[in-house]
């Protein structure tokens, strides 16, 4: 069996469980000829259990218009938002202190983004998450 040739690799970041054809899905993947309404259903089955959480999805899209595409992990600062209770966080970081994590916290994340990071091992990971809490203006305990 031949391989299909890739036309394009599309990163969105939408809210699990709830596409739509309407921007941003219709968007970035009209340009190319596929089936939006296929993707919106394939991607709505395969996060109903994470619903409420942003879940970014890289889509591979073949000449033929058929697609494939793989679920990464939701965002570190919505993870951290979530912990902490925020909406949003501080409009000025260094000056401003808009929550607290504990380090279980930053563990539990750590753990969560593990796949998607370029960390080596778990400590490594935790300092990262550490550093999205400080730019954020939330600070971990």
């Amino acid at each position: 069996m031949a391989k299909k040739k890739v036309a394009a690799i599309v990163k969105v970041q939408i809210p699990a469980g709830k596409a739509s054809p309407a921007p941003p899905v219709g968007t970035a993947l009209g340009p190319h000829g596929v089936a939006i309404m296929d993707f919106v259903k394939a991607y709505n089955a395969a996060t109903e259990s994470q619903v409420g959480t942003i879940v970014p999805v890289e889509i591979t899209i073949y000449e033929d218009r058929t697609f494939q595409f793989i679920l990464k992990t939701p965002p570190t600062p919505v993870l951290l938002r979530q912990k902490a209770g925020l909406d949003k966080a501080a409009t000025e970081p260094g000056k401003q202190l808009a929550g607290r994590v504990t380090e279980a916290d930053v563990e539990e994340i750590a753990k969560i983004k593990m796949p998607d990071l370029n960390a080596y091992d778990l400590e490594a990971a935790k300092q990262q998450v550490r550093g999205t809490a400080r730019s954020m203006g939330i600070a971990v305990t």
